[in-house]
């Protein structure tokens, strides 16, 4: 078991602070969803974690399996184990889905352990299938005119190849249709299991109807204000977050504008 530890966290973008003291702790073979209101510090989090350079750290830690991730670089925090699904992927032309992913895979493995070809392609193949990707996407550049379905597949599909220790899904659900949201509900599903922990950012229910977290965490002012199972989810959805302001003296949630 692998296990992901932030503790007190507070991050400023620009001398404004962000997130004031955020306290998590994750396991392999756990699904934890984050909800709130906008411009909470959800997005925050993720970058920070996985060590964007406009997000500073002012106090706390990130910890993975006991090593200060907070002192690796933004490459080394990937092959790690940890992986970021952005909310807005990046085009890069000229390199193919297929070249990025199979290099993505070698830089996790030991020089002289690369995967072969053969076995990169008929695992490719398999993943793609799963996914209901068409082959082709394999060879297209990466997410370059790629639509909003397509880019979020394109993630999953990242994530089911490369195999991380612990996966943070920046609002993976949103813009999706219905198809498109089983799709890629599937594939997260598909990775559940001992050596695989999730964190999931998320304003909707719809997607945890799909995906059935163990945790469920809600931010306000750049913390964590309350945690519970699936069921908070499931009020949240029904009656909002008014609830939680009231119960915990909150008069308004402070609305911060993330970069």
């Amino acid at each position: 078991m692998s296990t992901l530890v932030i503790k007190d966290l507070h991050v400023s973008i620009e001398d404004k602070e962000i997130l004031k003291g955020v306290n998590l702790t994750l396991n392999t073979n756990e699904i934890h969803a984050i909800m709130g209101p906008n411009g909470t510090g959800k997005s925050t989090l993720a970058s920070a974690i996985m060590g964007h350079p406009k997000y500073i750290v002012t106090s706390g830690s990130i910890t993975l399996d006991g090593e200060d991730v907070l002192e690796m670089e933004v490459d080394e925090r990937a092959k790690a184990g940890l992986f970021l699904a952005m909310q807005y992927p990046s085009e890069i032309s000229g390199v193919t889905n297929a070249d990025f992913l199979r290099s993505a895979i070698n830089a996790r493995r030991e020089e002289g352990d690369e995967i072969s070809i053969m076995k990169f392609i008929r695992e490719l193949d398999k993943k793609m299938d799963f996914l209901e990707m068409p082959e082709e996407m394999g060879q297209r550049y990466l997410n370059e005119g790629f639509s909003g379905g397509e880019k979020k597949r394109n993630e999953i599909l990242q994530l089911t190849m490369i195999k991380p220790k612990f996966a943070v899904l920046d609002e993976i659900d949103s813009g999706l249709d219905i198809d498109a949201l089983k799709v890629v509900s599937k594939g997260i599903n598909e990775m559940r299991g001992e050596g695989f922990g999730c964190l999931m950012i998320t304003h909707y229910q719809r997607l945890l109807n799909y995906i059935t977290p163990d945790y469920v965490h809600v931010m306000m002012q750049g913390k964590v204000v309350k945690s519970g199972g699936s069921e908070l989810a499931q009020r949240l959805e029904a009656e909002g977050y008014d609830w939680i302001k009231q119960e915990l003296g909150i008069e308004d949630a402070e609305e911060i504008t993330e970069a």
